[in-house]
């Protein structure tokens, strides 16, 4: 089992330092500074960038935060990921539409379909902005992108025309997670390959509270019964705090590995950090490859 696998292979984005609970990030030429609660260190010797940010997240003692600008930004730019293009921005929450070290799993899902040389069907659950449901089509299946927020899949299918895939199989569904699974297996659909990234809290379509240590494991066991007789992967994503690739793993085990023979492991996926080269752990993986 691996520890670690690391998102090293950007050009448009990258993790210029971390420290005092925040990173130094730069996304295309913008220079952004966001809050991330484990870099619980000080670095001694910071980049000189954090000087001359574009703009810092700054969270507010009553939750949320806001976004402080010292220069201009667009209000939204383009990036791109080897031949994936994606629109980012700066939203309310922190985050830009995108997570960078997703990169990984991205090419290990575009690596997994090109290898079982036949047609795959995907569904992408919890899918955000699409990098995995681009990377999947890019790389020939059929995809089924699934998000409970409408601007999520909108945003996603503009990220698809962005990266000149529009012409894929890419089927765009605005829906919970759970009742989306229950449909599909009265209908008896089946898919090759399934990816969750799902929240540690959310809401679905009509406000369903979800908690992810709560729901997980009967999401799973859903996953199980739609899964083709020739299985191809399932890849569990969390950033939960307190789940650890371990839990993780046995997870996939005592759910999907009921059902099929399968090789599971696990792994913190991380980004690499430019002025001091540690790698800063992002969440957690677990993946079945099936026999």
């Amino acid at each position: 089992m691996q520890i670690r696998r690391i998102a090293s292979n950007w050009n448009d984005y990258e993790l210029i330092d971390a420290s005092g609970g925040e990173r130094l990030e730069r996304w295309g030429k913008a220079v952004l500074i966001r809050p991330d609660p484990q870099i619980i260190w000080q670095n001694p010797e910071p980049s000189p960038l954090w000087n001359s940010a574009d703009a810092r997240y700054l969270r507010s003692l009553a939750g949320g935060g806001e976004w402080q600008f010292y220069k201009k930004l667009p209000e939204s730019w383009e990036i791109n990921y080897k031949n994936l293009r994606f629109k980012v921005k700066p939203t309310g929450f922190k985050h830009t539409g995108l997570f960078p070290e997703q990169a990984v799993n991205w090419d290990l899902c575009a690596d997994l379909i090109k290898g079982a040389k036949r047609p795959i069907k995907v569904l992408n659950l919890f899918s955000y902005t699409g990098g995995a449901t681009l990377a999947c089509a890019e790389a020939g299946a059929d995809v089924c992108h699934l998000d409970a927020v409408k601007n999520m899949v909108e945003w996603a299918s503009e990220n698809a025309a962005l990266s000149g895939l529009s012409n894929k199989k890419i089927r765009w569904i605005t829906d919970d997670a759970m009742k989306f699974i229950a449909r599909e297996k009265r209908r008896g659909s089946r898919y090759d390959a399934i990816i969750l990234d799902p929240p540690s809290y959310g809401r679905g379509t009509n406000g369903e509270m979800w908690r992810l240590e709560d729901s997980i494991h009967d999401l799973m066991l859903d996953c199980a019964e739609i899964l083709s007789d020739e299985p191809l992967f399932v890849l569990l994503n969390s950033y939960t705090t307190g789940l650890s690739p371990s839990v993780m793993a046995y997870l996939l085990k005592m759910t999907i590995g009921r059902k099929f023979k399968a090789e599971i492991s696990a792994e913190e996926i991380c980004l690499p950090v430019t002025v001091t080269g540690l790698a800063i752990p992002c969440g957690n993986t677990a993946i079945a490859r099936f026999q």
